[in-house]
């Protein structure tokens, strides 16, 4: 997962043309948990029984059984999301944990070279990157995550 923002045209491209799945999550305008979860149900296609807590979506990221996978893996971009961040960051910091462990899960069942089919997050901005400029690269490929670590799979409670 990509945690500087990213321009939202460029990196949507690049894992179309790279091959992958593409998904937007638009958060612009959510204020809440449940909005967030709402959110996340349609963006995702998540099944009936993803309910609306934490644990609920971070076993739902770890499943993707129905979520349309292409060769190269499926991409989340996170769009509007500064709104939700700065207004519920001890959410939001859950939020980005659960998406980290889903990422992390999905390199480590398939380490290879390239992207595989698993799961890339990118926070992406709908302007340039930060300070007018193109966005930094991650060196994985424009919607890679970050280098790996070991997840933190501990329970939530909500």
């Amino acid at each position: 997962m990509t945690l500087r923002p990213q321009p939202l045209a460029p990196a949507l491209a690049a894992a179309e043309a790279a091959g992958r799945t593409t998904v937007r999550l638009d958060l612009d305008g959510v204020r809440g948990k449940a909005e967030l979860m709402r959110r996340c149900g349609d963006a995702l296609r998540l099944p009936e029984w993803v309910g609306g807590n934490w644990d609920a979506l971070a076993d739902a990221l770890r499943d993707l059984s129905w979520l349309p996978v292409a060769a190269e893996g499926r991409l989340v971009a996170v769009t509007g999301w500064r709104g939700y961040a700065g207004a519920r960051p001890a959410e939001w910091e859950t939020f980005v944990e659960v998406l980290e462990e889903a990422v992390d899960f999905w390199r480590e069942r398939d380490p290879g070279p390239g992207p595989g089919p698993g799961l890339a997050v990118v926070l992406a901005e709908s302007g340039p990157g930060p300070e007018g400029g193109p966005a930094p690269e991650s060196g994985r490929g424009p919607a890679a995550g970050a280098p790996p670590r070991t997840p933190r799979l501990k329970r939530r409670r909500g």
